[in-house]
């Protein structure tokens, strides 16, 4: 080991460089801002600002819309149902309600809103309570047999009780 080799580790407190401490620091004088100018001062904050031009930002249009009553649901497939179907996890003799649903993690809040959609096949007879679905959803389970139930939000509580109503 030669004393021209060794260095600071990495991160430690004297690899950092101390500016405005003199010209013999490499940061002095300046502290590394050139000289005069908006930059080389405190408190400049000239993001966006060209010059006194009208910037881009407020030249160009606005575009868009974002609609504020906008329903975003919560996407269930039918091929997602008969793999749980499959492995057991659903009971396809039982109502497939929200509750079972919540519980399986399918869903992650209790405000969410369901839509049943078509992707896949399903092969077993099964009863299902969702907020909303696609036709395709709708035709494939009832050709099985099977029957799709609108939940309104009034009806969708994880601690209803179906004897009470509560």
């Amino acid at each position: 080991m030669k004393l021209n080799v060794i260095k600071d580790n990495l991160g430690s407190t004297k690899s950092r460089k101390r500016i405005g401490r003199g010209i013999g620091s490499g940061k002095g004088k300046t502290s590394g801002k050139g000289h005069k100018g908006q930059k080389s001062r405190s408190g400049v904050s000239i993001k966006g600002f060209e010059g006194g031009q009208m910037p881009i930002h407020r030249r160009l249009p606005k575009r868009g819309f974002t609609n504020i009553n906008r329903i975003n649901y919560t996407e269930l497939n039918l091929d997602n149902i008969q793999k749980l179907v499959d492995g057991k996890k659903i009971d396809p003799k039982k109502i497939i309600s929200y509750k079972t649903l919540f519980d399986l993690g399918l869903v992650k809040s209790k405000k969410a809103k369901i839509k049943l959609l078509g992707k896949g096949d399903i092969k077993v007879k099964i009863d299902i309570e969702v907020s909303a679905f696609s036709k395709s959803a709708k035709d494939s389970v009832e050709k099985i047999g099977g029957s799709v139930t609108i939940l309104d939000d009034k009806n969708k509580s994880i601690n209803q009780d179906k004897k009470t109503g509560v």
